[in-house]
């Protein structure tokens, strides 16, 4: 199994299962141009973004909130998303997608110098907004779906991680602020920011 992937972008979240998952795989950096070690990354995904994930019978699954369900589905630590028909399930669903389409969407155009300003400052106001939302539900438990971490856990520490792109201060969220230090304590989180870490350096 392969991973494609990029530091400090959403590839971090499948990294983040794969190391908590227990999985046997490898990661290829992708570049800025779109490039990796055999070539033009859009022969891998023609949509040209990361991540994507190679998987053993060589078939191509992209789509962070697609391949990191199904990682857990498969993986050999269980424990990484609710069981299929369950509530569980379905809120775990839920946040990867409030993830996806409420705070990770609202990023990239707040780090893009030639967004227009009233739209930053829309955006900026609405982002918080969403933050403060996902601030008091951690307030009453240590992780999305309560006391264990999920694969919706490493989406949303991927995308908190950003707020720092854009000045902004976490600690004004306290339970947010409080959940990515978590997050940042956990041993295979630990070791996938390192090797990222080290690829940045590279």
């Amino acid at each position: 199994m392969k991973l494609f992937y990029h530091p400090g972008t959403c590839s971090l979240a499948p990294h983040i299962v794969l190391e908590e998952g227990g999985f046997d795989f490898a990661l290829e950096l992708v570049d800025e141009h779109h490039r990796y070690s055999a070539g033009d990354f859009y022969a891998v995904n023609p949509k040209g973004y990361i991540p994507a994930l190679e998987l053993d019978d060589g078939e191509i699954l992209t789509e962070g909130v697609a391949i990191v369900q199904h990682l857990a589905d498969i993986a050999p630590v269980e424990g990484l998303i609710p069981a299929v028909g369950t509530v569980s399930r379905a809120r775990c669903v839920e946040w990867l997608t409030f993830t996806a389409t409420e705070l990770h969407k609202a990023f990239p155009p707040l780090w893009t110098p030639s967004y227009p300003d009233d739209l930053r400052a829309k955006g900026m106001d609405l982002l918080q907004q969403r933050i403060a939302f996902t601030n008091a539900h951690l307030g009453r438990r240590d992780y999305l779906l309560g006391d264990r971490f999920s694969v919706a856990d490493a989406y949303l520490y991927t995308v908190l991680n950003w707020a720092s792109r854009i000045d902004l201060d976490l600690a004004q969220w306290p339970h947010a602020k409080a959940f990515t230090t978590r997050m940042e304590a956990r041993p295979k989180v630990k070791k996938a920011l390192e090797v990222e870490k080290k690829a940045t350096r590279a």
